[in-house]
């Protein structure tokens, strides 16, 4: 078995798992046992799924053996097997990689700004920046459209971090929320770029089809910032009346 037949043997699995255990938290009760053990099972199933992605990708790209011959197409497997799996793999490190972190600096949203993190959000940034820029030049609209996804979530991520006026201390759920959601569409996505072309190559455009996992993600994450905000808001006691 070869290198790249053994890397997708273990992104499968890691993914799968990932895959599986995402829906779990979202289901169980918020800040529960399970939601947190679900939760960090997913997250480390993404994170290895993704850093798997990214090895794969290189592969791909500067590997000596020419991967699925039956895309005739070079130009765009390099772009959707390439730069686009190397930019969806960073992405859902990122979003695992920060929504854990959101929680564990929730007391001192400061430590954010550390370079440990400032570098993985710099990497997922210029993975996307490759993304949209190689897209353009071959003429593929769905390596910008997710480019310019991601750089946007990673823009606001950064008024976050950076916002001059500290947060409230409740604030970290709604960005808990966001950035593992996030990972879970990142990782639909990137299973539908590399799933698809494999198994239904003629769907492999079709944009009802890559709008399916942003639209129930957005959603979720409506729902759950929508949530948050009115457990975080304040609670009004009702005026008491004096008794004459």
């Amino acid at each position: 078995m070869h290198l790249f037949e053994i890397l997708v043997v273990l992104h499968v699995v890691a993914g799968t798992t990932g895959l599986i255990a995402f829906w779990l938290p979202i289901a169980a009760k918020k800040g529960g046992g399970s939601h947190r053990r679900w939760g960090r099972i997913a997250c480390y199933g993404f994170i290895g799924a993704g850093v798997l992605a990214v090895a794969m990708a290189l592969l791909s790209l500067f590997g000596p053996e020419e991967r699925l011959p039956s895309v005739t197409d070079r130009a765009l497997f390099d772009g959707l097997f390439g730069w686009m799996m190397l930019y969806l793999g960073l992405l859902t490190i990122g979003f695992a990689d920060y929504g854990l972190a959101v929680v564990k600096h929730a007391r001192q949203p400061a430590a954010l700004r550390r370079a440990r993190y400032q570098g993985v959000i710099a990497a997922v940034i210029a993975s996307a920046l490759v993304c949209g820029l190689y897209g353009l030049s071959i003429g593929v609209p769905l390596m910008m459209a997710v480019a310019v996804l991601g750089l946007a979530a990673m823009a606001l991520q950064q008024l976050f971090i950076w916002r001059a006026i500290p947060p409230s201390p409740r604030a970290y759920i709604g960005e808990h929320f966001r950035a593992l959601i996030g990972m879970g569409i990142s990782a639909y996505t990137a299973f539908m770029a590399v799933g698809l072309i494999r198994w239904v190559p003629e769907e492999v455009f079709n944009p009802l089809v890559w709008a399916l996992p942003s639209t129930i993600g957005v959603v979720l994450i409506i729902h759950f910032t929508r949530a948050a905000k009115r457990a975080d808001a304040p609670r009004t006691r009702p005026a008491i009346r004096a008794r004459s």
